[in-house]
């Protein structure tokens, strides 16, 4: 529910309270005492959805931009009036409960805060996110994804585009880019002083900490993600719920990628840098791309009729391109996740032999502990290049030479890894090893 007060201009008074009439609204009238060229103040509670079609009515009767309107959360409405208007509006098919275009708005330049606030949590959440990565510590990483401001930017350029305010747009669309360059160099800058410092033990492998590694492979569901992140923001917004839980949802899908590729740049890994950037960018669009759609679908259109082709002309544009980008992007998550699949596949037919091969005599007094594969190139497509086997076996036995009898079996029955259109690459190169470790059996 709303409370709503408009002035009104001089000469509307009886026009803007027969409308109200006609409405059926309550209100209460007070005259203007300022001397200016207003003769009163009405006010008057609304249902949420209400809001915007009564307000466009006011509008028509000519009160424009020069009179102010106020728009006030009302807690409770005791009202036999207000319950018809209320119940009316539900008949009608009205009751989405979305608030009016001109709240949006409002929502949407109060999210997204001064340039000098917005950086300043931008780095510290940076800064928070890489030492959570660095510590494999999931708890700091959600406490930077609370922190970080986020979600202001990308919603201020999506509402901004369907209500054709283009200095919203510009400025949802530069905050989002200096936001993200700006995270990338403190994550950059902080993580290389971690390493210059030794707060990283020298010779850290940060690819084989799990909150890094787990960002280094992004697949199609990290898309799935961003367009969730994206959708619940513009439904949070047009609905008018908190949107602190869905900034954290939005943040969650930027911010530790982002201090990952600080962390590559730092170490000087390529691989993560590019995994990482690939999911900002393709995180950033889906959610500008989500969130606009679900505007444009809500119905929120510029407030005169005459902007409504600038604004609908706009938006497509921008879907489409939006569209065009993250299909390009997508199509990396597409190959990682297949590549994912298919080094998967051959991961477990390798295990299998290994397992098939312990059955057999004279093996059976040894004890798979371990098997990790190596590959040729850590960005896909990824050829696996040998498998070091860990065995465990009695003490003071001979070595049963293991590697020659697996490496046959490999190469008889286990399928080549290769894509469809690179048949360069065969098992018959994939190189075995085993190391054994002794140990005291009963």
């Amino acid at each position: 529910m709303r409370l709503v007060q408009v002035t009104i201009p001089a000469g509307k008074r009886e026009t803007v309270l027969a409308e109200l009439d006609d409405e059926g609204i309550d209100y209460v009238l007070t005259e203007e005492t300022s001397g200016r060229e207003f003769t009163g103040v009405v006010h008057f509670p609304l249902p949420t959805e209400a809001v915007e079609p009564v307000l466009d009515r006011l509008r028509n009767t000519g009160i424009d931009d020069d009179a102010y309107t106020i728009v006030l959360d009302a807690e409770t409405v005791i009202s036999r009036r207000f319950d018809e208007l209320e119940e009316r509006y539900e008949e009608d098919g009205e009751s989405d409960e979305r608030i009016a275009r001109e709240e949006i708005h409002s929502r949407a330049q109060e999210l997204a805060p001064n340039v000098g606030p917005f950086l300043v949590m931008t780095v510290v959440s940076a800064l928070v996110a890489t030492a959570g990565l660095l510590l494999n510590d999931a708890a700091i990483i959600v406490g930077s994804m609370v922190i970080a401001p986020l979600i202001g930017p990308a919603m201020a350029t999506s509402v901004g585009t369907v209500v054709d305010d283009h200095e919203m747009f510009r400025r949802g669309v530069k905050l989002q880019v200096v936001g993200l360059v700006v995270a990338v160099v403190a994550a950059t800058l902080f993580a290389a002083f971690v390493r210059a410092t030794n707060l990283a033990p020298p010779g850290t492998d940060v690819l084989s900490i799990q909150q890094v590694s787990i960002r280094t492979s992004p697949g199609l569901l990290a898309l799935v993600v961003a367009l969730g992140a994206g959708v619940a923001g513009g439904v949070s917004l047009a609905t008018g719920v908190s949107a602190a839980l869905v900034g954290v949802m939005i943040a969650a899908a930027l911010v530790p990628p982002l201090g990952v590729i600080g962390i590559g740049i730092a170490w000087g890994l390529p691989s993560p840098v590019l995994s990482a950037t690939v999911i900002v960018l393709i995180n950033t669009l889906s959610i500008n791309l989500s969130a606009l759609v679900v505007l444009w679908y809500m119905g929120y259109r510029p407030d005169h009729w005459f902007q409504a082709d600038a604004a609908q002309s706009a938006t497509r544009k921008r879907v489409g391109a939006l569209v065009a980008a993250v299909l390009v992007l997508s199509a990396f998550l597409g190959l990682v996740t297949y590549d994912s699949y298919r080094t998967a596949t051959f991961e477990e037919e390798v295990r299998g032999e290994i397992n098939g091969l312990l059955n057999q005599q004279p093996y059976e007094d040894l004890v798979l502990v371990n098997s990790e594969f190596e590959y040729d190139d850590p960005i896909p497509p990824r050829e696996p290049t040998s498998v070091t086997v860990t065995l465990s076996r009695p003490t003071g036995s001979e070595d049963p030479n293991f590697a020659k009898p697996l490496q046959q079996r490999i190469n008889e029955t286990v399928q080549p890894t290769t894509l469809p259109f690179d048949q360069s690459h065969n098992v018959s190169s994939f190189d075995v090893r085993i190391r054994y470790v002794e140990s005291e059996r009963a």
